[in-house]
């Protein structure tokens, strides 16, 4: 009997990261940008709404390396609903305004956001800290004080130390019990207490914008990676729980995947790699804590590279490749049945792409998670291929693209003629309309969830890529306008809603 089986109505959704939403604050943030995005997502039947991981981000962009598993990222917070609060004048806006609207310039956004987020704090004491949504400031200290404590205290740090990473902190505050007991702390107590702040306004606003999709029948899909990033409040302040040297706090061995066909020399991560034997011995009370945060703030998970949950690729550190490492076995089912009873209704998506193992795939059979097919993944080989629509199981998530994919345009337009050609007589079309032709597949797929990427449905090519994996620099950028969006009301909402309604994915018609 599989231990998690919720996947049992067909559903369609949309991949959409926050940060694309449009806007004037150089980001997408928690404004009215998302309400709309969220009416477009009612008018054309679709129930679900995919994003990245949603927290703070660091060096590099990326939104599966964050500062922490458990805080929010300021940078989505609505600074305009700041402003009308009283906290913050209209010129404290500018610097913001003046940012490309097509694109985030991450650089140029951390130079202007930090200082108006600060603003926005001296703003709020000024005004006698008001209540904002349900819950007072001191409220939510004391409700998130099991992580917000140590992550107000590990960012505070971070910026005293110019933003270095914490091995490289003095063993005064690099070590974490030693740096509870640092004089430090109460001479950093205002700047601890205004990234407190900080998740304070990030959780009230996501608060809103989740109540705003539950009104409108949508769920929230969420994204956890397996593993976090080395720079982190997580590792600093339980380095108990990873496979570190106690001296420097450096990883002994860290995170990747070792050469396979797309990668001579592999990938190396950097992650570090989790003590899975003291994680266990506890009952993977960690996880139960972090896994409890994520299911606060959306309604469905997806774990990235749930294959390390089977077996892992143990590169010893330090290393300039992936190429030298071991195959080493993960916590395995064992994780899963104690996940199950924590969360008995827990629903969970399990990222299993890449090249899998018997093992695996039984790991995930077993767990009953549904895992994933990708459409531009289906084309390149026999029919055997698993991601063709007549080989994928009824319990799983299809995608044209991920995140780390291109756009179905651009894929097409870059892909061998053979996989053009196999894709045209698969699905019996001419190709004019591959993006489109790639949505219906998608839907007409016996795959219960249908998740379309949002480029996809505005017609976009590589241009709209959001990231390109194992590139540097570039990614994480795109955004759409607002009028794009617009021009979908009508038309093109109304046929994903036929479609929805032809393949069983449209949200029943109330009762005359």
């Amino acid at each position: 009997m599989p231990l998690f089986d919720w996947l049992s109505s067909r559903m369609s959704g949309v991949l959409l990261h926050p940060t694309s939403l449009p806007g004037t604050q150089g980001i997408g943030t928690f404004d009215r940008h998302a309400d709309r995005f969220l009416d477009f997502l009612q008018a054309a039947g679709i129930t679900s709404w995919q994003i990245c991981p949603l927290g703070p981000t660091g060096y590099g962009d990326s939104p599966y390396q964050c500062f922490s598993s458990f805080a929010g990222n300021p940078y989505l917070i609505d600074v305009e609903d700041l402003a009308a609060k009283g906290f913050l004048g209209a010129a404290d806006l500018a610097p913001l305004r003046q940012l490309d609207p097509a694109r985030v310039d991450f650089g140029a956004l951390y130079q202007r956001k930090w200082p108006v987020l600060r603003q926005a704090y001296a703003g709020f004491l000024r005004a006698g800290s008001p209540t904002l949504g349900s819950e007072s400031f001191a409220a939510f200290k004391t409700r998130s004080a099991a992580w917000l404590e140590d992550y107000a205290y590990f960012q505070a740090l971070k910026d005293h130390h110019g933003g270095k990473a914490w091995t490289g902190w003095p063993e005064s505050t690099r070590k974490f019990a030693a740096a509870r007991k640092s004089a430090l702390r109460a001479k950093l107590e205002g700047a601890i207490d205004a990234q407190r702040f900080y998740q304070y306004v990030f959780f009230t606003q996501w608060a809103r914008v989740r109540g705003a999709a539950q009104e409108r029948g949508i769920s929230l899909i969420g994204d956890i990676p397996i593993f976090v990033a080395a720079d982190s409040a997580d590792v600093w302040s339980r380095q108990d729980l990873f496979e570190l040297n106690t001296t420097t706090g450096q990883p002994l061995a860290v995170a990747g995947v070792p050469p396979d066909y797309f990668s001579a020399d592999g990938q190396l991560w950097g992650n570090p790699l989790y003590a899975w034997k003291r994680h266990a011995a506890d009952g993977y009370a960690w996880w139960q804590t972090r896994l409890a945060a994520a299911f606060e703030l959306c309604d469905i998970l997806r774990i990235d590279h749930f294959r390390g949950f089977d077996e892992y690729w143990r590169i010893p550190w330090p290393a300039v490749t992936a190429r030298v490492g071991a195959w080493v076995p993960g916590p395995g089912l064992d994780f899963f049945r104690v996940m199950q009873q924590r969360f008995p209704d827990g629903k969970i998506i399990a990222e299993d792409l890449g090249v899998l193992t018997d093992t695996v795939t039984k790991l995930r059979d077993d767990a009953g998670l549904p895992g994933m097919a990708v459409l531009q993944f289906a084309f390149d080989d026999t029919a055997k291929n698993p991601y063709l629509p007549h080989n994928v199981v009824p319990n799983s998530v299809i995608y044209p693209g991920t995140h780390d994919n291109d756009t179905t345009l651009g894929w097409y337009a870059s892909a061998s003629e053979y996989a053009r050609e196999h894709a045209r007589r698969y699905l019996r079309v001419k190709g004019d309309e591959i993006g489109w032709d790639f949505v219906r597949a998608s839907y007409a797929s016996v795959s219960r969830l249908a998740v379309i990427p949002f480029q996809d449905m505005l017609s976009l090519g590589s241009a709209a890529r959001f990231n390109s994996p194992g590139t540097p620099a570039g990614n994480w950028q795109w955004r759409y306008r607002d009028e794009q969006l617009e021009a979908l009301f009508g038309g093109t909402a109304g046929y994903l809603r036929q479609l929805g309604e032809l393949y069983g994915r449209a949200p029943e018609k109330p009762a005359a």
